[in-house]
């Protein structure tokens, strides 16, 4: 029988990367969006992959998104925080709503679907949970106090999750990506993506197919001793 796997932004960029990855692995696939639905149709129509519309940081849409996709596909067994907004600013310039508004996407998101998720796969005794962290919650990045705050709040969370669910088959892990030829990371000016590409030793920014990977050596059933891990993909920018 394939398990049922949910991708919250999981119809853009590393999220897609991740949903087709998983698809094409046996499992079966829900993709969580929250507001572009023309790309999300588009997702939908090439990959045939079910899409979901709430926004992650809504407790309530959270628990009643969880409930339909449960009741569509069957129970969630496989759960991937990717989804995350961006809000940039130094902290002179940073107001009130843009820290909240990324604390409450990228960081309450996944409280909030693992909240939704997580009594069934104990009870169940078995579930995989991925929570997309950054090289940026890990080292830190100039006008991004709001964004590193909920990056590295995720790999704490992660931990501690992970202690909760161990006795009960349950993993909790995080892939922390580095720079990744996305949309979002397009929309860095030139010469700042210059200087950053500079400091990969790689020499290139990742794909979002190898962060893909990273989230399907973490979900397979055999992953079964791996728990409060972080595998940084960053091309060897930040050794952590």
């Amino acid at each position: 029988m394939s398990r049922v796997a949910l991708v919250t932004g999981g119809t853009r960029g590393i999220g897609a990367a991740i949903s087709v990855l998983l698809k094409e692995h046996g499992f079966k696939v829900a993709a969580n969006y929250a507001g572009n639905e023309a790309r999300a149709r588009a997702f939908h129509d090439k990959t045939g992959i079910p899409v979901y519309r709430w926004d992650v940081s809504d407790f309530d849409a959270c628990q009643r998104g969880c409930a339909t996709v449960a009741g569509d596909l069957g129970p969630i067994d496989v759960l991937v925080n990717n989804a995350g907004i961006t809000r940039d600013a130094t902290m002179m310039k940073m107001d009130h709503d843009m820290w909240q508004q990324v604390i409450d996407t990228n960081l309450g998101g996944c409280f909030n679907m693992a909240k939704a998720v997580f009594p069934g796969m104990r009870e169940r005794g078995y579930g995989r949970i991925v929570n997309i962290g950054s090289i940026n919650g890990q080292a830190g990045q100039y006008g991004q106090v709001n964004y590193a705050a909920a990056k590295s709040g995720i790999h704490g969370f992660t931990k501690a999750l992970a202690l909760e669910g161990a006795r009960y088959g349950v993993t909790v892990n995080a892939v922390a990506p580095g720079y990744i030829d996305t949309d979002m990371v397009a929309a860095v000016p030139d010469a700042v993506l210059e200087k950053i590409v500079a400091r990969i030793p790689v020499g290139r920014l990742g794909k979002a197919e190898e962060i893909a990977r990273g989230v399907l050596f973490l979900v397979v059933e055999e992953a079964g001793f791996i728990t409060g891990s972080t595998l940084s993909i960053n091309g060897g920018q930040h050794m952590y």
